[in-house]
């Protein structure tokens, strides 16, 4: 039998397993957004040279460009690769647009914008956000399917749309000096911490009910086939 030990440290592998694995996609997501920032910085630059380029060779079929003309141009090449390449690859969707979101994007769209928030946060609240970025991952993935008039659809737009932005936006307007200092018992850093906490379980509690829909239409459907199909083996087995 496994001693107490040996259970310990099976737990302790077991739980950085979990975090190994956490990591692992949080990185993974943060480099597939990085990358795709990249390439969009790219694809702006090559537009705005190409058309720069383009513009200067019809100019010079009419009017010669001489030193100052190509100093221009080169001016220009250097302007457009500096703005495009600086300027952010994605406008930043206020919390306040979520609601026109389609509701299939709306976790990626909260996702993204809380991860622009971690700075403003404290370092208690790193762990809950993500969790959170990784529940909204799987929650985006179900919502796929959920029609837009289900009462589990507003559920989720009020939680991941309006009431986990109104928490943050609310921590951010407290002064920094009064963010770690306890009122009626809690300072705001505890509160924002307690407030993400009960989200992040809210999530996970839909993701289950959402998946239990899924489980129980499957449970259906595999009954009607066995009613169907067994129940005609039988009548053209008598």
């Amino acid at each position: 039998m496994p001693s107490e030990i040996d259970r310990e440290i099976a737990r302790a592998d077991a739980v950085l397993n979990r975090s190994r694995e956490r990591y692992t996609t949080l990185n993974a997501r943060a480099k597939k957004r990085r990358d795709t920032e990249i390439l969009t910085r790219v694809g702006r630059i090559a537009g705005a040279v190409g058309a720069i380029v383009i513009g200067a060779m019809i100019l010079g079929w009419f009017f010669p460009l001489g030193m100052g003309g190509a100093l221009a141009v080169m001016a220009l090449l250097i302007a457009a690769t500096l703005f495009f390449g600086l300027s952010p690859a994605s406008k930043e969707v206020a919390p306040e647009k979520f609601g026109e979101a389609p509701l299939a994007s709306l976790p990626l769209r909260t996702e993204e914008w809380l991860d622009r928030q971690r700075s403003t946060l404290p370092g208690a609240a790193m762990p809950l956000l993500d969790s959170i970025g990784m529940k909204l991952d799987v929650l985006a993935g179900q919502l796929r399917a959920l029609n837009e008039g289900e009462p589990a659809a507003a559920e989720v737009r009020k939680l991941i749309g309006e009431q986990l932005p109104e928490l943050v936006k609310g921590y951010q307007r407290v002064p920094d000096q009064l963010r770690k200092v306890d009122r009626f018992g809690q300072s705001p850093d505890k509160q924002l911490v307690d407030g993400l906490s009960l989200i992040d379980q809210e999530i996970s509690q839909m993701s289950t009910q959402l998946a239990q829909g899924d489980l129980d239409a499957l449970a259906t459907r595999g009954r009607y086939l066995q009613v169907k199909y067994r129940g005609d083996d039988e009548v053209s087995g008598a």
